[in-house]
């Protein structure tokens, strides 16, 4: 595992990427795992999720742009029963046996006080952290905005590593809050159901999208 990335001359220039309409340069099989073939699951077989593979994600995902390169995502690692259990009872009814038969579950949370770390992050504005301090309301709505940016680079993530999730906002987030992160101050937003799918992973046929005549407009 590494954090190295390629520059774009070290990529083979006789690589054909491209499809037949020249829209995308990704070929179709990795189009397909990310997106066209990728589905919500539920239904998970026993296979473990290892913190390599999770390492591994966020090595990756860590990547995606979120403002003033912010990346207040921050993850709990659900795995131990008991843990498990102690989640489970603030996820709404028809959550709780998802989180518990899921092999890991990440609670995905926002860190208010991710401004603590832009010295680091921001190295090029070295006041933004002081000029952010007191704004807690303005901290708190960037919090959750980038984190839920970053969310959606994490599910890419991991169907990257060949894993399935199962995003869930059915829960008590002031509960989850005070269980797991009275010290820490992080703001729960959603949790995820990590692992490999049990066949297609869901009952459900693929829903429909809406298409780009719908959701565009042109000024």
């Amino acid at each position: 595992m590494t954090t190295e990335t390629s520059s774009l001359p070290d990529l083979d220039p006789t690589l054909d990427l491209s499809f037949d309409d020249g829209a995308l340069v990704v070929p179709d099989d990795v189009a397909d795992l990310m997106f066209r073939s990728a589905r919500t699951v539920s239904d998970f077989t026993d296979e473990p999720v290892t913190d390599a593979q999770l390492e591994a994600v966020h090595d990756l995902v860590k990547w995606g742009p979120t403002a003033l390169n912010t990346t207040p995502m921050r993850l709990l690692v659900v795995r131990s029963p008991e843990a498990r259990a102690r989640l489970a009872r603030h996820m709404a009814e028809g959550n709780r046996q998802r989180v518990l038969d899921a092999p890991l579950t990440l609670v995905v949370a926002a860190d208010p006080a991710f401004h603590r770390h832009l010295p680091t992050l921001l190295p090029h504005a070295p006041g933004k952290a002081e000029e952010l301090e007191p704004a807690v309301e303005a901290r708190e709505a960037m919090a959750r905005t980038n984190t839920l940016l970053q969310a959606g680079y994490l599910i890419l993530g991991l169907r990257a590593a060949g894993l399935a999730s199962g995003a869930m906002g059915g829960l008590d987030a002031a509960g989850v809050d005070a269980e797991f992160f009275a010290a820490s101050g992080w703001r729960t937003l959603l949790v995820l159901n990590v692992g490999h799918a049990r066949g297609e992973g869901t009952h459900r046929p693929r829903a429909p999208r809406l298409g780009w005549g719908t959701v565009s407009a042109a000024v």
